[in-house]
């Protein structure tokens, strides 16, 4: 895959945004006036940055950064102030929330406002896309975990039927929701919640039930899931990042409580941001104490740490940075392949959006498993889809079908990933059960 591996954070002050080489420490280049609130950054199919920003409460804004230029590129001013961003891994569309509760949908090439609906009754604070991107999971100052299909919100006649528009809403948190992460599996996958409460809750999409309530000593701010899906990471205000088992069953003899297997400790101040490598192995933080660390999730040894700005950090990323994005030669580099920016996104919908005529192209990414619920994305659904399309004489046909195999190969390298991880634990654990045969034998 093309493209270095570059860990990328924020902060909530005006202290821009710092870039560095995951694995040789390098430091790119710095981007200038950025004052990020939580989940308010993301990489936008690693072409540009983009980040939400804190800077007034009364009007809100989105800037665009190229990899080429230390400036703000783009400039767009939505309705209101956005909090949490998420982009899909094509770059195609971009959701943001707002602190009125409304969710906004945009397409990117365009900068169209597709989108708009009331999700909560309080600001949004997290949203996260879906493995296969099919659907759009958010978290809220009213507590509330809510999962949204994308095909209903685009589909005028099954949204008039609906009696609400969510999939699932789930609501046993008692305070603010800071973090959400969902694992492999679209519709069947799981979900882990963080809020406030001192909680983090893992949900299942398929049954929307809850599967797992573990409480820390602390407020967690930030999760991450473990790629083999056997453990979580937890970011908290007391400075460490508890590891809670997603599926054995542990017992509370140890100082943390119940599921809690372990911690990281080295930051002096609160957690605020988790993020995995590609290959699932390394686990950067960012912390109020403005140090980025990266540990080693076998051996938990600190592998790197980065100081970011003047500021403390709120957003952490692990993205592939384009091979000609040169930081030595930044200008050069502008001027030979000009812009990848997208236009600013619209502040209001269309009239003719109004009236339903907005289109949207949902493509699922693969999964591991198939969705047990026809709202859900599927294989049978894209199959009949283009089926449907090469009938009518259409081009997005073909497009669909070059979606198809492009993720080919994304979804084998997650499939080696998942089986080395899986192979490396059960290995572990035969290595720790003839030791324990070969301690009982010699105190026999």
């Amino acid at each position: 895959m093309e493209g270095t591996e570059v860990v990328v954070a924020s902060s909530p002050v005006d202290a821009g945004i710092s870039c560095w080489d995951l694995r040789s420490g390098a430091e790119y280049l710095y981007h200038r006036s950025c004052a990020s609130p939580p989940h308010g950054l993301v990489c936008v199919a690693d072409r540009f940055l983009a980040s939400s920003q804190l800077r007034d409460s009364s009007s809100g804004s989105v800037f665009y950064w190229s990899w080429h230029k230390p400036q703000v590129e783009v400039k767009s001013f939505p309705a209101e102030p956005i909090k949490p961003l998420a982009a899909n891994r094509e770059g195609t569309y971009i959701a943001g929330g707002g602190l009125s509760g409304d969710i906004y949908f945009w397409e990117v090439a365009s900068g169209r406002l597709l989108k708009k609906w009331h999700a909560h009754y309080r600001a949004v604070t997290c949203l996260v896309y879906s493995d296969d991107e099919s659907l759009l999971i958010s978290g809220a100052e009213d507590g509330c975990v809510r999962v949204w299909s994308l095909f209903m919100i685009f589909d005028d006649v099954r949204r008039e039927e609906a009696g609400h528009l969510y999939e699932h809403s789930f609501s046993e948190h008692t305070l603010r929701v800071t973090g959400i992460v969902t694992g492999y599996g679209g519709g069947n996958a799981i979900i882990v919640s963080a809020s406030e409460d001192r909680t983090c809750k893992v949900w299942s999409l398929s049954t929307g039930r809850l599967l797992r309530n573990v409480v820390f000593p602390s407020i967690i701010d930030a999760i991450a899931l473990d790629p083999g899906e056997h453990v979580f990471y937890a970011g908290s205000r007391d400075g460490k990042i508890y590891i809670a088992a997603l599926n054995a069953v542990v017992s509370s003899s140890n100082s943390y409580g119940m599921h809690i297997i372990g911690s990281l400790s080295d930051h002096s101040k609160a957690v605020t941001c988790l993020a995995f490598s590609m290959d699932g192995i390394l686990l950067v933080s960012g912390s109020e104490d403005g140090m980025v660390r990266v540990w080693d999730t076998k051996t938990h040894n600190i592998f790197r740490i980065f100081k970011h700005g003047k500021g403390p950090v709120n957003n952490t990323l692990v993205v592939r940075r384009p091979i000609d994005s040169n930081p030595r030669n930044s200008q050069t580099s502008s001027k030979k392949h000009g812009s990848l920016l997208s236009p600013p996104l619209d502040k209001y919908l269309n009239s003719s959006d109004e009236n339903g005529d907005a289109k949207a192209l949902i493509v699922c990414q693969p999964t591991f498993s198939k969705s047990v619920d026809a709202s859900y994305c599927s294989g049978d659904i894209i199959v009949d889809q283009i089926k449907e399309l090469q009938q009518q004489g259409s081009s997005a046909a073909a497009e669909m079908e070059m979606e198809r195999l492009k993720i080919d190969s994304q979804k084998s390298m997650q499939m080696v990933q998942q089986w080395k991880k899986m192979y490396e634990n059960l290995h572990q654990f035969c290595v720790n059960e003839l030791l324990d045969v070969d301690r009982a034998g010699v105190s026999n």
